[in-house]
């Protein structure tokens, strides 16, 4: 029997002007799951981990992360608190490019945790050595391919040591022999037991690592389970016919095992 869940979503509603892009979502993720969230583009995947995050704000619905609900957050160091919680790794890197790859990693820390530099430092290296990028440590974001600067992110959100990682669609601008170093990563990092949720597009990845898979069309989920269940013996006629398209597409791509790497935070946690 599964605990009280690590974040909890009930009737979260949010529009832009008169655009509703969540229409009622109720989500449960757990302490320890890899849950994956999938759908067409434009179905609200990345607005409902902006909305766990506090970067948006639903205009009706609860939502929490442990024991903090996010929806009724006001001061500034209310967000902070969360987001020392919860790290999110965005489909663009958000490194800051005047700063090498390990001030990159311990500026957060610093800042927001108050941690000593040497400490920080430390972590930071041992978090590059994860990620195989400690040969890295020194260079700057603009001298490192997109693969390299996705794990260096992710080693950032690692920093902050939190409790959950949101990934938003990490790979999306990746070219097709980056996308399994970051993969990997993502892979160990559910292996390790980090509560991770995902909005991907790479199918056969999300069939491979989650406990729990939830499909979202126009705002509204309309089918979730296992990963068997939603991969294999899906319901909803809508949800087979996305995965016979995005099954056929992503079978085209080949991800080899790639190297050890880890996860990102990123300039939102930085708001101190």
């Amino acid at each position: 029997m599964l605990s009280e869940p690590l974040i909890s979503l009930r009737d979260v509603q949010l529009a832009f002007g008169d655009n509703p892009v969540l229409k009622g979502i109720d989500l449960d993720v757990h302490r320890g799951q890899a849950v994956s969230i999938i759908g067409p583009s434009g179905s609200g995947k990345s607005t409902i981990l902006r909305c766990i995050t506090g970067l948006l704000r639903p205009q009706a619905g609860s939502l929490r992360v442990g024991d903090t609900a996010v929806h009724s957050l006001s001061s500034e160091a209310e967000f902070i608190a969360l987001r020392k919680r919860v790290g999110f790794v965005f489909q663009q890197y958000n490194l800051f490019p005047h700063l090498s790859v390990l001030e990159n990693l311990v500026i957060a820390p610093l800042k927001v945790l108050g941690r000593q530099r040497a400490d920080a430092e430390r972590e930071a290296r041992e978090l590059l050595a994860k990620v195989r990028m400690e040969h890295k440590a020194d260079a700057y974001p603009g001298q490192l391919s997109g693969g390299q600067q996705q794990r260096v992110a992710i080693a950032r959100a690692l920093a902050m040591r939190p409790e959950l990682i949101l990934f938003d669609e990490v790979t999306s601008a990746l070219d097709p022999e980056t996308v399994g170093e970051v993969l990997t990563v993502i892979r160990e990092l559910t292996e390790e037991g980090m509560t991770c949720v995902l909005v991907t597009h790479e199918m056969r990845f999300a069939e491979e690592i989650s406990d729990v898979v939830y499909f979202t069309e126009h705002g509204l989920i309309t089918e979730f389970g296992s990963a068997e269940q939603i991969f294999q013996h899906p319901h909803n006629e809508r949800t087979q016919a996305f995965l016979r398209h995005a099954m056929g597409e992503s079978g085209r791509r080949q991800h080899k095992p790639a190297p050890d790497v880890l996860s990102n935070l990123s300039r939102y946690s930085l708001s101190v």
